[in-house]
């Protein structure tokens, strides 16, 4: 699973990446379930394989969806349900899907003597950003306006010489699908029915290193943020 990972943000690197033009420059922070974040999809207009990027919610809103809040159990889908649940077959079976970048994905490591689990950082040696299968959708909020949400599309990772070491101990080991450049307007353009081909752990090389959560800064009545705390690990983890 990965309840927490930073943004690709940069327009440049979009581009270089991914293929996409973006209009703007964000400052790339790390994103929790319900938050907004850059997804790449393919356009509906025209002919062609275009891909085109939006920012949708991390947290994917299905139309019963009644609150934003929603998005806290619906950042990841298994692979092998992602078809019969409520929340994401649609998504699924329209053929919805669509690219996450990420620069780093987090997980958490229990060491053999640790209650809590220290957060780890995850990503691609070189600098060169990870390109994650998903879903989306687009909702309809309460009051009418409507906006993007997705989620990343998780395997089995029980066996994987890199992924096994995450996760807490006796719980099934999960990892987010990590899509090569090549593959990437397959994915978004194949069949609904040729699409589970893509479902299987990443072979390439991967670095992690211990990455904790910062401190809190206390609270304070005069001070307004425009971005809400992330949520305590053990909530997410």
């Amino acid at each position: 699973m990965c309840s927490n990972y930073q943004p690709v943000t940069r327009k440049d690197r979009l581009l270089n990446f991914f293929g996409v033009e973006r209009e703007r420059d964000d400052e790339s922070v790390d994103t929790w379930p319900t938050g907004l974040a850059p997804f790449i999809r393919l356009a509906q207009e025209g002919s062609g394989h275009r891909r085109i990027v939006h920012d949708g919610v991390f947290g994917l809103l299905p139309a019963f969806a009644k609150e934003l809040a929603f998005g806290r159990r619906t950042y990841n889908a298994r692979s092998e349900t992602v078809h019969q649940l409520p929340s994401f077959r649609d998504s699924w079976r329209n053929g919805w899907r669509c690219i996450v970048p990420a620069e780093v994905i987090y997980e958490p490591l229990y060491a053999d003597d640790a209650a809590k689990p220290e957060r780890w950082a995850i990503y691609q040696p070189g600098a060169v950003p990870m390109g994650i299968a998903g879903i989306y959708t687009r909702w309809k909020h309460p009051d009418g306006h409507e906006l993007f949400s997705f989620a990343m599309l998780t395997v089995n990772a029980d066996e994987h010489p890199f992924y096994r070491r995450f996760h807490r101990p006796g719980d099934e080991k999960r990892m987010p699908i990590i899509l090569a450049p090549e593959e990437y307007d397959d994915w978004l353009a194949c069949p609904v029915k040729d699409a589970s081909r893509f479902f299987k752990p990443w072979a390439g090389d991967l670095h992690a290193e211990a990455a904790p959560l910062p401190p809190r800064a206390p609270a304070a009545s005069s001070v307004r943020t425009s971005r809400p705390r992330p949520p305590d690990q053990e909530q997410l983890f």
